[in-house]
């Protein structure tokens, strides 16, 4: 009905006398029209009804007939209900049927559903000529229906949605947790979560809860059991949900399965990580093809082929037997005097243990300084790239230099003044620019000169040196006067393994180790070198960001620094030994010291609230690495410095591994290293 109402030759029986339709038309106008509840209009003393189309709806098969029929056709055994509520009975106000529920069951608001009806009086002047019925749903029955629309809504999103209270129990979940976990959201209700998930799940999200708990907002991906039997990845929020007090009262779980995409993803990964050797396989079998074709050449090539295979597998024999020689006489030092300290400790001779201590540390410190050579030489030792004074660094080397070539060679620094602060690694560059004298040395066997000299250098255009980018670079250069390189060996100067010293004496590593420590610092290496007239080696390194030098050779060697005021230091690290050490390092410093064995009982000290100023973790941890345990830490403490310790972790030598507030110290090191780290870590500001 609505606005299509028409009057027609009805219109007198139905409004009464003329003079009154403008009454009627008013209301209809102002009221019935206008809006979707269903309203009628009971007229005259008959209560003749005339309605909108939400009230036709209303009372179903009575339509159109109850149509200026009086009410009582249409409602029947209900109406005596509406009369005695009505204000023809009342008189003069308006009354309300509280969640009424008609006891004709023909009304289609009747099925099991309850309304309120209010019904008003409709005057022309003082006169009361009719009522005006509005029925909407009950307050009883909205609730309901906006709880059944809230349901519909969760249950339509494609992710489990549940709360869990602070005694990790489940008090509202989706129905999607029954095609997960085949629970109804009624079975589910007051479970715990380790009930829902299982004993391995809870024990990777334990730590997770207990931060949401505590107020922590999360968002992380894990492995979830489904009731198919197969280990689903999910991508889980945790939102904690607070009283008007600020208190936590539970939080609020929503889960994705994003198992397409992490296999995807994992798919992708081994893809990557197979290519290299898909494509070395290739590159053998092509191999094969050309060597079939070679032997059909001149037996001259054959046996070139032939001798660059023996010179190869030479090359290998001499580096697999230096470092085991190596190796071996390092450990001797470091097992002997350690067997000797033992036994003279156990006869009382403590004074005469100091001797095999220093041998000791000796034999250690040579063989990590042959692990760093290997790991430079594959481009996987991490950097700890700072502001260098290169010109400060050759001449504290001058001596050691000195001694090392011998009287029969004349040594003499071109160093220039001004020169720019370098970005680069000082240990890393000690041992480059040591390798490159050492090289000049056995050029010079009946003596000769040596200089080294450093300059300032301006790069304009792309590829003027190397494929280095434009910019500001400085060079540091060993110039001797040696028998020189002929194009052949000069072309093969970098290559890995390739050495022209005798068997023994050499592994091929000083010039590889060389080059790959100059890239991976953002620079280069160029040998210039002819037959008899000696060599240039020029290696180029990227000029600190701040190019003003800043050097105090007056001032005083610093003391061990110690804790200012017992800060408090987490330390992970699975290694026993090691994770002692440091713990025995700290309590001597000062520090107040805790320690974990892994990544998941770190976590448990984070989330418990313990005080914490700097934490120290291992990068290469079982399970969890330290990185990612880094990341958590931030979560849970955003202003938390974290010193990472590595001896081989090929993602830290990468660059972007260390954010804000992080630092990276390389195994083996000294105490006092360690103590001047920690010291400068907690010194620095962290927004």
């Amino acid at each position: 009905m609505g606005r299509q109402i028409r009057l027609h030759d009805w219109s007198t029986t139905v409004l009464g006398p003329v003079e009154q339709w403008p009454t009627v038309l008013r209301v209809l106008l102002d009221t019935v029209l206008e809006t979707p509840l269903p309203m009628c209009i009971l007229w005259g003393e008959a209560s003749l009804q005339l309605y909108n189309d939400a009230h036709a709806a209303a009372i179903g098969d009575h339509h159109p007939g109850a149509l200026g029929a009086p009410v009582a056709t249409s409602w029947g055994d209900n109406w005596p209900d509406l009369h005695h509520a009505s204000p023809l009975a009342e008189r003069n106000r308006t009354c309300t049927l509280r969640d009424y529920h008609p006891v004709d069951s023909s009304l289609s608001p009747g099925s099991n559903v309850g309304f309120d009806i209010a019904i008003s009086p409709i005057r022309d002047g003082q006169q009361i000529v009719g009522q005006l019925l509005c029925l909407r749903p009950s307050e009883e029955e909205a609730l309901r229906r906006r709880n059944a629309e809230i349901k519909m809504i969760n249950d339509a999103l494609p992710v489990l949605i549940g709360y869990v209270d602070r005694d990790e129990r489940f008090r509202f979940n989706n129905s999607h947790y029954e095609s997960w976990y085949g629970l109804s959201p009624e079975s589910l209700y007051g479970k715990s979560v380790r009930e829902v998930i299982g004993e391995e799940a809870y024990a990777i999200r334990e730590a997770h809860i207990k931060a949401a708990l505590a107020g922590q907002e999360l968002s992380f991906e894990a492995y979830s059991s489904h009731r198919d039997g197969k280990p689903r990845q999910t991508q889980v929020q945790y939102l904690p949900r607070q009283d008007d007090q600020g208190e936590v009262q539970g939080f609020f779980v929503l889960a994705q399965d994003v198992t397409e995409r992490w296999e995807a993803e994992q798919a992708l990964r081994e893809l990557n990580e197979t290519l290299e050797s898909r494509v070395q396989e290739r590159t053998e079998a092509l191999a094969e093809v050309y060597e079939r074709l070679l032997k059909e050449m001149a037996s001259r090539e054959q046996a070139q082929e032939a001798l660059r295979q023996a010179q190869k597998m030479e090359a290998v024999g001499q580096l697999t037997g230096g470092i085991a020689h190596d190796f071996n006489n390092m450990l001797t030092g470091i097992i002997g005097g350690l067997d000797l300290i033992q036994r003279y400790n156990q006869t009382g001779r403590h004074a005469e243990t100091q001797r095999f201590i220093d041998a000791a540390v000796t034999s250690a410190n040579r063989a990590a300084a042959l692990t760093h050579r290997l790991l430079a030489f594959a481009r996987r030792q991490p950097l700890n790239l700072k502001r260098v004074d290169i010109n400060a660094l050759v001449e504290s080397m001058h001596d050691l230099m000195v001694r090392t070539l011998g009287s029969h060679i004349l040594v003499d620094a071109q160093l220039q003044p001004d020169l720019w602060p370098a970005h680069s690694d000082d240990n890393q560059l000690e041992s480059a620019l040591l390798n490159l004298v050492i090289n000049a040395r056995d050029a010079m066997p009946d003596g000769g000169s040596l200089y080294i000299a450093t300059a300032n250098v301006m790069l304009q255009q792309p590829g003027e040196i190397g494929d280095m980018a434009p910019g500001h670079y400085v060079s540091l250069s060993v110039i001797d006067s040696g028998c020189g390189m002929t194009p052949k060996v000069l072309a093969a100067a970098f290559e890995p393994f390739f050495t022209t010293k005798p068997i023994g004496q050499g592994t091929g590593l000083g010039l590889s180790m060389i080059y790959g420590f100059a890239r991976q610092a953002g620079g280069h290496v160029q040998i210039r070198s002819e037959p008899g007239q000696g060599t240039e080696a020029t290696l180029y390194l990227p000029a600190h960001c701040d190019l003003q030098t800043q050097v105090d050779p007056d001032a005083p060697a610093e003391q061990v620094p110690k804790a200012l005021q017992g800060e408090r230091v987490l330390v992970v690290e699975d290694d026993a030994a090691v994770r002692m050490l440091v713990m025995d390092v700290l309590d001597m410093l000062g520090y107040r010291a805790l320690e974990a064995a892994e990544a998941n009982a770190a976590v448990a000290i984070l989330v418990s609230g313990e005080p914490l100023d700097l934490l120290i973790s291992d990068v290469g941890l079982p399970g969890m690495n330290g990185r990612q345990l880094a990341d958590i830490a931030r979560q849970l403490r955003p202003t938390l410095r974290v010193l990472f310790m590595t001896g081989y972790a090929e993602q830290a030598a990468s660059s972007g591994f260390l954010d804000k507030g992080m630092d990276m110290i390389s195994k083996p090191f000294t105490i006092d290293l360690l103590a001047t780290r920690i010291r400068a870590m907690l010194a620095q500001e962290l927004e």
